[in-house]
């Protein structure tokens, strides 16, 4: 089987994940990164095992690399949308770290270009590879809580203050919105579990605390690392000296299948987790925890809280993001040599990213309904025959 040889752009933060892919024995090897951090490469190096690479700050130079089959585009998000066109555009099969793109307009641009280019597009979208997500689905595709009426999801993020308002996560021109930026996975694991897009949404949100902290001069590079001591939140310092997104966020979602949702986001919370409940005509389930051991309960008979009818112990998997990670990086493997289809389609990415926008839309417009725009037919259809015209 012919090698497949990767580049990474953005080689620091997300781009971790490049190196689960790095596998020279098995025929698939990264030969090449991207970032205009170039101390980036030293800690990037050492995770494929100290194997030389390709380092360069303009991702352009890589592109033109011919070797190259694909790309994992892990750069922040407002990189995604221009990184992402020209890789396609370049012949490279395409990894995009979530989100997508940060307007919906971005996201059509890809999924177009991909289409006329023939190019594969992959995205980053690694909860649907999370166990206690799985499990969920494989429960409520069982039928055993009836059919799926309401959804709710609350977001806890206790590192908030530390990851996100310290850097370009807390301005709109770069991320939308942390609605936008965090809540892309929840909306598509509501979506995914539900079997049913958003038509339209309602959101609220405000900038309740980090307006209050402490900022850091322009000219002082921000400290985006989690620190425990970071605590309470209005005692943060180093603060970005623009911050213009919500630090709390929720919106409540009507599906075109008649399901009704709602999503909540904190970013000052002391504890962090995922919690999703889907409630059927006969029962419903509740995940405790979202990462290592968790615990799926299941109530389908009258009863108390505390009592579940069913409960799913999961054991922790290896890999970061609870094994997420080292298995989407996988089936993106699988689906460059043409073994497998991708476990996202981009029209469900690109579905998740709208319904952030016309939610950040809706809490800073009085919180009026917004329909989310439909996505063109000969998109769809492609992306629905496995990228094949």
């Amino acid at each position: 089987m012919k090698e497949v040889k990767l580049g990474v752009v953005g080689v620091g933060g997300r781009g971790i994940i490049g190196s689960f892919a790095h596998k020279p024995k098995d025929g698939v090897r990264v030969v090449a990164g991207a970032d205009v951090n170039l101390e980036a490469f030293k800690k990037f190096k050492e995770q494929l095992g100290g194997d030389e690479i390709f380092e360069t700050d303009d991702y352009r130079k890589l592109l033109k690399m011919e070797e190259i089959d694909a790309v994992f585009i892990t750069s922040p998000d407002f990189l995604h949308e221009e990184q992402g066109i020209a890789a396609l555009e370049a012949g490279k099969a395409v990894y995009l770290e979530k989100p997508m793109a940060i307007s919906i307009e971005g996201c059509d641009r890809l999924m177009e270009t991909a289409y006329k280019t023939g190019s594969k597009l992959y995205l980053g979208h690694n909860m649907r590879h999370m166990p206690v997500i799985i499990k969920m689905k494989e429960i409520i595709d069982s039928g055993i809580i009836g059919k799926i009426q309401a959804v709710w999801c609350r977001h806890f993020i206790g590192y908030g203050g530390d990851a996100y308002f310290k850097d370009w996560h807390s301005e709109q021109k770069y991320c939308n919105g942390l609605l936008l930026q965090k809540g892309a996975h929840d909306i598509d694991v509501i979506h995914w579990l539900t079997n049913g897009y958003t038509k339209s949404v309602v959101g609220m949100g405000m900038l309740s605390i980090y307006d209050k902290c402490e900022r850091r001069s322009a000219d002082t590079r921000g400290d985006a690392s989690w620190h425990d001591e970071n605590w309470p939140p209005l005692s943060q310092k180093g603060i970005s000296p623009i911050v213009d997104v919500e630090d709390h966020n929720m919106i409540m979602m009507q599906l075109e299948n008649g399901i009704q949702a709602n999503y909540m986001q904190c970013h000052y919370t002391p504890d962090s987790e995922r919690n999703y409940t889907f409630i059927g005509t006969k029962g419903r389930i509740e995940n405790i925890g979202n990462e290592d051991e968790c615990e799926v309960h299941i109530w389908n008979q009258r009863g108390p809280r505390k009592t579940p009818d069913i409960i799913h112990k999961l054991k922790p998997v290896a890999g970061s993001h609870g094994g997420a990670d080292p298995s989407i990086v996988n089936s993106f493997v699988d689906f460059v040599r043409g073994e497998a289809d991708a476990k996202i389609s981009p029209v469900a990415a690109r579905n998740s990213v709208a319904v952030g926008v016309m939610g950040h839309k809706s809490m800073r417009s009085g919180g009026n309904l917004q329909t989310i725009p439909s996505v063109p037919q000969h998109l769809i259809d492609y992306f629905e025959n496995g990228q094949i015209k």
